[in-house]
């Protein structure tokens, strides 16, 4: 057994993998101050990172103990085993357990192994934390389809304080106002827009940055005031029980499977051997061959009968096109019909880039499994300082709800003499303060030991970091 030496401050993170999610990992982490070393196979991949990213890259197999010894294990704080092969990143944790590295964090697709009841639990596999980005991303989607109202609505502060994502029509009381303006006129409940999706960009709000018609906004408000800001902003309560799945793998399956024995559940499958597979094995999905990008398609499938839209197959494009087509059809039969459904689309998308794009064209709302992976490991390194970190689907930021330490840079001045630092980057949306939570304004002074939840741009996470010095 090797025994770790004396532990530098900076933590590091040893990476097995650079496929898609490891060449996330390593991109967020070294951005977030990590020390990040990866061990990756394919030549192409680790010159592409290398050119890419501030970290340390080896080339050869992570089953190699000598590229494990190159890339000093044994200094290591986390190990994070994110190949393709559920196998090798098994195994990738046993080699790190016998390093000494404390904490391993593996990818796992298959669903027997890691529980308290499976034959190898995760003590048997020397395992701290498994995620399946599979799994996040489908159960993510079940809970936005049950949810009733809203395109999305994030629980924070033990549901507590509440984060609501809606797109803003031409008639919305918000449109063409900025910031001051709205906090001026609609002061009845105290409420936040804490972030804007326009195009293919987040901002994070000023007090005079406008909201437009078409943008999608995210605005905080205590749970007592949530049904009167859903009035304002014309958010009407539906329950959604008729669901049209685009893709059978391995997401648009699970899906079925969670969602099929409590709802009216279609799912399009192109693959005609798959879709006959699926057919035998969803019992309560209504499976159905066909290319479900194509409009005549839909319409035979059933779409205009259906309450929300989800495309998970494998491809980009595909899901964001097929989505922005099932919304066209469905806003036109309401325009026939003179009816407003608020009917919804959901759509996964594997790039990041394309995840705001997604949502300001056909999408209400685009999910990433890369990024749910990602906050579920994050909060899990950081799990002494973070209470949660949630991203919000459709918007370059994350909500995180943390304690403020005593003498950090927050709690050396009230917020409105921290504006340089932080405008455009971080809003501190709330604090727990008096038993109870209360928006933080120009002249809130952050307090050691406060709990505080922070709205921050994905890319200003470091920033965030140095803010709480955590």
């Amino acid at each position: 057994m090797f025994r770790k030496k004396v532990k530098a401050q900076q933590e590091n993170i040893l990476i097995l993998g650079l496929g898609g999610m490891g060449f996330y990992l390593a991109k967020r982490l070294q951005h977030e101050g990590y020390s990040v070393t990866a061990i990756e196979p394919d030549a192409k991949l680790v010159s592409y990172a290398d050119s890419n990213l501030d970290a340390r890259f080896i080339t050869g197999s992570a089953l190699s103990i000598e590229r494990w010894r190159e890339a000093n294990a044994e200094e290591m704080d986390y190990m994070i085993a994110v190949t393709n092969k559920d196998a090798l990143n098994m195994m990738g944790a046993r080699i790190a357990d016998r390093f000494g590295i404390p904490q391993k964090i593996c990818r796992l697709r298959n669903q027997e192994f890691g529980k308290e009841d499976s034959f190898l639990t995760a003590e048997d596999l020397k395992v701290d934390l498994f995620i399946s980005p599979e799994e996040l991303v489908a159960k993510e989607i079940v809970r936005l389809v049950k949810r009733t109202a809203g395109n999305e609505i994030i629980d924070v502060a033990m549901g507590q304080v509440q984060v609501m994502a809606t797109r803003i029509s031409d008639e919305s009381p918000l449109a063409n106002k900025n910031l001051i303006e709205i906090a001026q006129i609609h002061n009845e409940f105290p409420f936040r827009v804490v972030a804007i999706a326009r195009g293919i960009s987040t901002i994070i709000p000023g007090g005079k940055d406008r909201i437009l018609p078409h943008d999608q906004v995210l605005i905080m408000a205590g749970r007592a005031d949530l049904q009167r800001l859903m009035e304002l902003t014309g958010v009407k309560l539906q329950r959604r029980y008729r669901v049209m799945i685009l893709g059978g793998g391995m997401v648009g399956n699970r899906v079925a499977e969670l969602l099929g024995k409590s709802m009216r559940v279609k799912l399009i499958e192109r693959d005609e051997e798959r879709a006959e597979e699926l057919s035998a094995r969803l019992e309560d999905t209504e499976v159905l061959f066909g290319d479900g990008s194509d409009k005549e398609v839909l319409q035979a499938a059933g779409l205009l009968d259906m309450d929300t839209f989800i495309a998970a197959t494998g491809e980009n494009e595909t899901n964001i096109m097929s989505c922005l087509l099932a919304k066209y059809l469905m806003s036109e039969q309401e325009e026939k019909e003179l009816v407003k459904t608020h009917r919804k689309t959901i759509s996964l998308v594997t790039k990041e880039d394309y995840q705001v794009l997604a949502t300001t064209s056909g999408s209400d709302i685009a999910l990433n499994k890369k990024i749910l992976a990602g906050n579920e490991i994050l909060t899990f390194i950081r799990r002494s300082e973070l209470l949660s970190v949630s991203h919000l689907h459709g918007f370059d930021s994350e909500v995180v709800d943390l304690i403020a330490p005593p003498g950090a840079p927050i709690t050396k001045k009230p917020l409105a003499q921290l504006q340089s630092t932080i405008a455009g980057k971080i809003i501190i949306g709330s604090v727990y303060r008096d038993d109870k939570w209360q928006a933080a304004l120009g002249n809130t002074h952050i307090q050691g030991g406060e709990r505080v939840i922070v709205i921050c741009g994905s890319q200003y996470f470091k920033d965030l970091r140095e803010l709480f010095l955590f």
